[in-house]
C-alpha cells in the first residue's frame, strides 16, 4: 500500500528567525521523508504566484513584499468566503537560496497561498469558521503543527497542540485568549485527530478541552542537530566562544530563549545575583514582550517609565553587560551554529520555566553534554527525568542553590552531563519515527 502524501505547514518556517516550532516542523518534514511519505509544504508568505515561473521563486524569497491594506482585507475576506487556493511555487535554483535552507526542510513539493495564516486569523473573526484551501493534486493529510483556523479540504486534518499555555498561564502569554480558546476549542471538536508533544500537555487537552483520551496521540519531539554541529571538535568550539565573547570553557551559566514571563528569567537572574558565584551568566534571547519587566535586574527601562518615555530603546539590543562586576551578558540573537557553541562550552543551561509543553532547550543542552537546571512544573521533569537538576521554579532560593551547587562541584557537573548525554537518547530521531508510524498509521 502507498504512503499517504502529506502537507506540513510553513506558519513558523518563514520567520527570520527559527522558533521551537519552527524546529519541529523541520524535524517532523525529515522524518516522515524518512518514512516514506512524500511531503508538501505550504507557506503563507506575501508573494502571490504568478505564471512567471522565475518571478515566483524570487516572490517568495523576497522579504521584501509590502504589506497587505486594509482594503484588500475586506475585499478579499468578500470575495473569499469558504476558501482559498494555493498554487506551486517553482524551486529550480535559479535563485541562490543557501543562506535560506532552514525555511526549506526535507520535502517534495512547495505551495503558496499569499498571506494564508494572516488572513484565516481574519476569516475565523468574520465568519467564525475554519479557512479552507486546496491545491491541486493535494494530499491526503494535512498536519499543522500549530493550532491554525484553517483546514486542508478533501484530507485528513490533524493539529499538533503544543500546550495550553494561554489558558493555564494567561499572565505569561499575549494570545489573545478568547481567540485561542475559540480556535482549540474548533479543533477539539473537529480535528481528525490531534497531536501533543508530552503527557503533561495531553492531560490539558483531555482536562481542559473535554476532549476523548482516544483522539490524542503525544509523540514527543525529536531532538535533532546537524551532524556537522555535533561533530565539531571540541577544541575548535571551545577557542570559537573563547575569541568571540571571552567565555572560558565551563567557566560560565547559561540561558537561551525568549525572554517572557513563562520563561522566568527574572527569577533566574534575582537567584544568580543572589547565588554569589564568581562564574558570568549568559542571557540569550529576544525581548518578546513589550515590555521589559524581565530584565529589569539588567537596568533595561520597563515601558512606562521615566527612562522609557518618548525613547523606543534606551539600551543596545545586541548586547547588554551590567551588574555586578559585569558578570551578566546578554546576547539577543545568535545563529544556531554559534548558539549550539555556547551551549557547548556552559558549565550549564538554567532553564527552570514555568510551564512548557515540552521543553526542547533541556535536550538540546544534553545532546550537547551541558549540564541542565529545570523546573518542577509542566512538562520539563517529564523530559528531563532524573538528568537534571531539578528546582522549584516559583522559589529564588530553590533555583540559586541549584547554580551554587553547580558552580562548586565539578564531579556534580560530570555527572548531569553524562546522564544528560544519555537522556537525549530517547528522544532520538528513530525513536520519533517510530511514534509518527504509529500515529499516521491511525489516521490512514
Amino acid at each position: 500500500m502507498s504512503m499517504p502524501r502529506v502537507m506540513v505547514d510553513g506558519y513558523n518556517l518563514a520567520l527570520e528567525k527559527g522558533t521551537g516550532i519552527a524546529t519541529y516542523a523541520r524535524n517532523l518534514s525529515a522524518q516522515l521523508v524518512d518514512l516514506g511519505h512524500k511531503v508538501d509544504l505550504l507557506y503563507g508568505v506575501r508573494s502571490s504566484v504568478g505564471r512567471n515561473d522565475l518571478l515566483a521563486e524570487v516572490g517568495f524569497f523576497d522579504p521584501s513584499i509590502r504589506p497587505v491594506k486594509t482594503s484588500q482585507v475586506i475585499r478579499r475576506l468578500a470575495t473569499s468566503p469558504w476558501g482559498v487556493a494555493a498554487r506551486r511555487v517553482p524551486i529550480t535554483g535559479k535563485v541562490i537560496s543557501t543562506n535560506m535552507r532552514e525555511r526549506l526542510p526535507a520535502h517534495d513539493r512547495i505551495y503558496n497561498s499569499r498571506d494564508l495564516y494572516w488572513f484565516s486569523r481574519w476569516h475565523f473573526r468574520v465568519y467564525g469558521r475554519f479557512l479552507g484551501t486546496n491545491y491541486d493534486d493535494s494530499a491526503d493529510i494535512a498536519h499543522w503543527t500549530y493550532p491554525l483556523p484553517i483546514k486542508l479540504k478533501n484530507a485528513a486534518n490533524v493539529y499538533t497542540i503544543h500546550d495550553l499555555v494561554p489558558l493555564r498561564l494567561p499572565y505569561a502569554a499575549l494570545d489573545n485568549k478568547k481567540e485561542f480558546f475559540r480556535v482549540v476549542k474548533r479543533i477539539c471538536d473537529q480535528a481528525d485527530h490531534i497531536v501533543t508533544v508530552s503527557e503533561a500537555s495531553k492531560r490539558d487537552i483531555v482536562d481542559l478541552m473535554g476532549v476523548d483520551e482516544s483522539r490524542v496521540t503525544n509523540t514527543y519531539q525529536a531532538v535533532s542537530l546537524p551532524k556537522h554541529i555535533l561533530d565539531r571538535d571540541e577544541s575548535e568550539v571551545q577557542a570559537e566562544v573563547q575569541s568571540i565573547f571571552g567565555l572560558e570553557h565551563k567557566k560560565y551559566f547559561l540561558f537561551f530563549g525568549a525572554i517572557e514571563p513563562k520563561k522566568n528569567v527574572a527569577r533566574i537572574l534575582e537567584a544568580y545575583l543572589a547565588s554569589q558565584v564568581k562564574y558570568p551568566l549568559v542571557v540569550v534571547g529576544q525581548l518578546v514582550w513589550k515590555n521589559a519587566n524581565e530584565l529589569r535586574l539588567l537596568g533595561v527601562p520597563t515601558e512606562g517609565s521615566s527612562k522609557a518615555r518618548g525613547k523606543a530603546q534606551t539600551f543596545d539590543p545586541t548586547l547588554t553587560v551590567v551588574s555586578r562586576a559585569s558578570s551578566v551578558i546578554r546576547l539577543e540573537y545568535l545563529p544556531l551554529s554559534l548558539l549550539t557553541s555556547v551551549i557547548r562550552c556552559a558549565r550549564a543551561v538554567v532553564f527552570p520555566s514555568l510551564y512548557e509543553g515540552f521543553g526542547l532547550p533541556i535536550l538540546e543542552a544534553m545532546q550537547l553534554g551541558t549540564a541542565v537546571i529545570t523546573g518542577s512544573e509542566g512538562a520539563n521533569p517529564e523530559v528531563a527525568g532524573d538528568s537534571a537538576y531539578i528546582v522549584d521554579p516559583y522559589k529564588v532560593s530553590s533555583i540559586a542553590q541549584a547554580i551554587r551547587d553547580l558552580a562548586n562541584d565539578d564531579d556534580l557537573v560530570r555527572s548531569y552531563e553524562a546522564l544528560g548525554r544519555e537522556r537525549a537518547k530517547l528522544f532520538s530521531p528513530e525513536k520519533y519515527r517510530e511514534r509518527l508510524a504509529d500515529l499516521y498509521n491511525k489516521i490512514r
